[in-house]
């Protein structure tokens, strides 16, 4: 198995070790205590409040591990606010050319994008187009929708 580099920035991987730690020292000793006393409760074969419980502990160690393996695989993103150019990490306030409307996002990994909150992918459209370009670039962007301008108006 190759081993998979997983690109995020310094606050991304903060959170996630914050959730792993979490998962590890309070939520994994909760679902035992309920295994416990589901188990306490006699037959097995018929004890619903074991099989949820069992069912539990199987989503929370899948994603123990899932966590485990992000940290494990983690490249902390360097920040290229110092060098002028848009990189990982970059806040970079755009226009969109044709509608004359300006957006605000930051690049970020895939694991820790979310639109919702203007953090979008290197691997977005927009990501992809903007990358290692510098104030006053204007590029095209290739989406599905088809292609449109964008002009990079600061990075921060």
């Amino acid at each position: 198995m190759t081993k998979k580099e997983c690109l995020m920035t310094a606050e991304g991987f903060l959170k996630i070790e914050e959730e792993l730690n979490e998962l590890k020292t309070v939520k994994r000793p909760q679902v035992i205590e309920a295994i416990k006393d589901a188990r306490a409760q006699g037959d097995l074969s018929e004890n619903a409040d074991y099989d949820a419980a069992r069912n539990d502990q199987a989503e929370l160690e899948a994603r123990i591990k899932e966590l485990e393996y992000l940290v494990d695989h983690a490249k902390i993103i360097e920040e290229t606010v110092s060098k002028g150019i848009v990189g990982l990490g970059s806040t970079i306030t755009i226009n969109y050319v044709e509608d004359d409307e300006e957006e605000k996002y930051q690049i970020v990994g895939s694991l820790e994008a979310n639109p919702s909150e203007n953090r979008i992918s290197n691997e977005s459209p927009i990501g992809k187009a903007v990358l290692n370009k510098k104030v006053g670039d204007v590029v095209t962007v290739e989406s599905p929708g088809g292609a449109f301008d964008i002009e990079i108006l600061a990075i921060s």
